[in-house]
C-alpha cells in the first residue's frame, strides 16, 4: 500500500482535494448504504446478535471491491491507495455501518502486506481477503496504539510449517466472525484459522453495538507462520499505523453526520413560533462545531494522502489526526443527542450509535492523549519535567 519514502514525495505539498475518480467511488458507497445500511436498519440489527451485517458487507466488500483498495492488481486487489479506503471509511463512519472493513480491509490486510507477498502462505489469504472471500481480523486489543511493541500473551509450541499456538488476547474487534486470525506471538506471526481446533472466541459487552470486540483463547491451535519476529513487529506496527490514519477518516463521517442532521432537526423543530436552530446560543455551538469538523476534515485528508504517498511526515500526520479527530467525532456525537433534545435520548433514535461509536473510536488504536505524547516526541517538543 504505502511506498518506500522518496524526497519527491516527501517534499511535495499534501493534496488535500478529493479527485473525480474518489467522488465517484464516494457516490457509489454512499448510494450503497443508503439502500442497504441506512441507520435506521442499522439500529433495528444492533441487537441482533450478528458480529456484521453480511449482506452489506458482501456488496461493499465483493460486489464493490472496496476490500482490496489497499492491495496491488498483481496479488489480487484494486491497486488504490489510502486516498480512496479513505473515502469508504468515511462514507462507513457516517452510516456507522456495521461492517468489518477497518478490521479485515485495513489492519488484516496492511499486516499481511507487511510479509513476504512472495510467500504462498502469504500470499493467498492476501487475495481472499481483497476479494472479500474471506474476513480477517489481527488478533490484538482494539486500544492497541501503533508502536506500542510485539505481543508477549500468544507462546508457540512445536516446529515446522504447524506450530501450536496457546495464549489469550482481549478485546480483539473484528474476531468475531472473523474467518482468518492473524496473531502476533512471540516468535513471530501467524495465520490461524478462527474456526479451527483450540480457538476459541468469546463475544464481550461492547459500548459500541456496531462493532462488536469479543475475547480469543488459544489452546495448541495450529497455526502457519508467516514472518519471524522482526517481520513481524514491523507489519503489525505499520498495520497500527494505517489504521489510526484511516481510522480519523471514519471519525470525520461520524462527526459529518452528526452535525448534519443536527443543523437539519433544529432548523425544523419549532419553538416559540420560530425554529429552535434560529436562536443565537444554538447557532454559536453549531457554528464552533462546524469549525472544528472542517478542521477534522483537514487533518484526516492530510493523514490518508500521507499514508499514500509514503510521506516521511506520515507519523506525524497520523499522531495529528488522531489526537484531534477522535475528540471531535465525540464532542459531534454529544451536541447531536443533546441538540435533539429528547427524541436524541431515546433507543429509537440512531444519535446513539453514532455516540458509542465515537467514544469506542476515540479509545481505538491509541487515545488522543496517547497521540499527543507520540507527536511531542516525533517533533522534539519537549514535556513537562518529572
Amino acid at each position: 500500500m504505502t511506498p518506500p519514502p522518496s524526497t519527491a514525495a516527501s517534499a511535495a505539498p499534501p493534496d488535500l482535494l478529493h479527485s473525480e475518480a474518489e467522488e465517484d467511488l464516494r457516490a457509489a458507497v454512499r448510494s450503497l448504504l443508503t439502500h442497504r445500511g441506512a441507520p435506521a436498519s442499522v439500529l433495528a440489527g444492533a441487537e441482533s446478535g450478528r458480529p456484521y451485517d453480511a449482506e452489506l458487507w458482501r456488496s461493499l466488500a465483493s460486489g464493490m471491491g472496496t476490500a482490496g483498495l489497499l492491495v496491488p492488481d498483481k496479488l489480487g486487489g484494486q491497486g488504490a491507495s489510502a486516498r480512496e479506503t479513505a473515502v469508504v471509511l468515511e462514507e462507513l463512519g457516517r452510516a456507522v455501518a456495521p461492517v468489518p472493513y477497518l478490521t479485515s480491509a485495513v489492519l488484516a490486510v496492511t499486516t499481511l502486506l507487511g510479509c513476504d507477498t512472495g510467500d504462498d502462505e502469504v500470499a493467498a489469504p492476501l487475495a481472499a481477503l481483497a476479494g472479500g472471500r474471506r474476513v480477517g481480523a489481527l488478533a490484538v486489543p482494539l486500544t492497541t496504539p501503533p508502536g506500542a511493541g510485539q505481543a508477549r500473551n500468544v507462546r508457540v509450541a512445536g516446529a515446522g510449517r504447524r506450530p501450536l499456538l496457546s495464549g489469550e488476547v482481549t478485546a480483539v474487534a473484528g474476531a468475531a466472525g472473523a474467518d482468518l486470525l492473524l496473531v502476533p506471538a512471540d516468535t513471530g506471526l501467524y495465520a490461524v484459522d478462527a474456526g479451527g481446533e483450540g480457538v476459541r472466541i468469546t463475544p464481550v459487552t461492547s459500548l459500541d453495538l456496531t462493532r462488536p470486540i469479543a475475547r480469543v483463547t488459544l489452546t495448541e491451535a495450529p497455526g502457519s507462520p508467516l514472518a519471524g519476529p522482526g517481520r513481524a513487529r514491523a507489519a503489525v506496527d505499520a498495520a497500527l499505523l494505517a489504521g489510526a490514519g484511516l481510522l480519523a477518516s471514519e471519525q470525520l463521517g461520524v462527526a459529518e453526520w452528526c452535525l448534519e442532521e443536527t443543523v437539519r432537526y433544529t432548523g425544523e423543530r419549532r419553538q416559540f413560533g420560530r425554529p429552535v436552530g434560529s436562536f443565537q446560543a444554538l447557532k454559536h455551538r453549531l457554528a464552533a462545531l462546524w469549525l472544528e469538523v472542517a478542521s477534522a476534515r483537514a487533518v484526516a485528508r492530510n493523514a490518508a494522502d500521507a499514508l499514500a504517498t509514503g510521506s516521511a511526515d506520515t507519523a506525524v500526520a497520523v499522531a495529528v489526526a488522531q489526537a484531534y479527530c477522535g475528540e471531535v467525532a465525540v464532542r459531534a456525537a454529544q451536541e447531536c443527542v443533546q441538540l435533539h433534545g429528547g427524541i436524541g435520548m431515546t433507543w429509537e433514535h440512531p444519535a446513539h450509535l453514532y455516540l458509542k461509536r465515537a467514544k469506542s473510536a476515540e479509545l481505538a488504536l491509541g487515545t488522543p492523549g496517547r497521540h499527543r505524547e507520540a507527536l511531542a516526541r516525533l517533533v522534539d517538543l519537549p514535556g513537562p519535567q518529572d
